[in-house]
């Protein structure tokens, strides 16, 4: 996917209002400057952010349509990908967990200046954060698939939508957590990335605390 078509695709598949081209475009200028300091994304994709990161963000609010009412929690937020995308893209509260400082103070940062009013960052582990049923669960690039249910299954419920990317590791990850793990899970097509996988899954749930129920 070329930069022009992924500004064709959030087109199509948002139609996007002026207002919000314009928090996307700053999102992206923040993030390129902030890359001075930090290192928020791969340097080798800068020249094509548009498409390896705000559509391959974007990409998962569909994959979440249906959804319950409540908050979208983005785990392991980084750079706010794709927190501040959905924030920015859905009317739907966005509560992004980060526990590195920088990060934290950048997130914070990126907020403000949009005007992210049903955004929130909570600057700390995942583990930690207070049980409360979340609508949407996503993570990007924040751990394997078993080690991240463990740490936020306590954030689900039966109906919660989880949207995981997980490059070209998807079906080895899902074959892993099946162990330990139950659950509607199946496998989306990036449509950055041919080779690139989606897991979405619903009413996920613990083998082991099943059978000790």
């Amino acid at each position: 996917m070329t930069e022009e078509e992924a500004r064709e695709w959030l087109n199509r598949q948002f139609d996007v209002s002026r207002e919000t081209w314009g928090r996307l475009e700053d999102y992206v200028a923040i993030l390129l400057t902030e890359m001075d300091r930090q290192n928020l994304i791969a340097e080798s994709t800068r020249p094509h952010i548009w498409a390896r990161h705000i559509v391959d963000s974007a990409q998962l609010i569909p994959l979440a349509a249906g959804a319950d009412e409540g908050p979208w929690i983005d785990l392991g937020s980084g750079a706010g990908l794709p927190g501040i995308v959905a924030a920015i893209l859905t009317s739907r509260p966005v509560q992004m967990v980060e526990s590195r400082r920088k990060r934290i103070e950048f997130l914070n940062g990126i907020v403000e200046r949009l005007g992210l009013v049903r955004a929130r960052v909570l600057g700390c582990r995942v583990e930690t954060v207070p049980a409360a049923p979340a609508a949407v669960i996503s993570a990007r690039a924040y751990a394997p698939l078993p080690r991240l249910l463990e740490s936020a299954v306590h954030l689900s419920t039966e109906k919660t939508i989880w949207v995981l990317p997980k490059g070209r590791n998807a079906q080895n990850e899902l074959e892993a957590a099946s162990r330990s793990w139950q659950g509607a899970f199946h496998v989306e097509r990036s449509v950055t990335d041919a080779d690139s996988a989606i897991i979405v899954a619903r009413a996920v749930r613990s083998v082991r605390r099943k059978a000790r129920g």
